[in-house]
C-alpha cells in the first residue's frame, strides 16, 4: 500500500542531500514522522499547509518500511500511518511538486 508525506521544499531537499531524515519539526515534536493515505492526503494538506507553495508529495511503500510504520487513531477518529523511524530517501518511491492551484493543493490524478 501507498502512503504519503507532504514535504515543504527545504525539508525535501534536505532529505536528498543527506539520504534520511527523522521529518518536518511537528514530527520531531510528536515522535514520528506524519504520513497519510490517499484518501487522507488532500484533507491533511487543507489543514496544514493551506496556501503555502512549494510544496512536494512523496510516496511510500509500507511494506518497505516493516514494523516501524504503525497505524493509530488521530484526525476524526481515523487511521493513519506513522512511521516510528528515519525516513530513508531510498524508501521514497517518487516525489513530484505538489502545487497550489486556486488556493488548493492540486494532487496526481489517480492516487491510490
Amino acid at each position: 500500500m501507498l502512503i504519503y508525506k507532504i514535504f515543504r521544499a527545504a525539508e525535501w531537499h534536505a532529505l536528498q542531500a543527506e539520504g534520511e531524515t527523522d521529518g518536518a519539526p511537528i514530527d520531531l515534536e510528536d515522535g514520528y514522522i506524519h504520513f497519510s493515505t490517499a484518501q487522507q492526503a488532500q484533507e491533511t494538506a487543507d489543514k496544514h499547509f493551506a496556501n503555502v507553495e512549494n510544496l512536494f508529495l512523496a510516496a511510500v511503500e509500507t511494506e518497505a518500511l516493516g514494523s516501524a510504520i504503525k497505524w493509530e487513531i488521530s484526525r476524526g477518529g481515523a487511521e493513519f500511518p506513522h512511521l516510528y523511524d528515519r525516513l530513508k530517501l531510498s524508501e521514497v518511491l517518487w516525489c513530484q511538486p505538489l502545487p497550489l492551484v486556486g488556493g488548493r493543493h492540486k494532487f496526481p490524478e489517480g492516487l491510490t
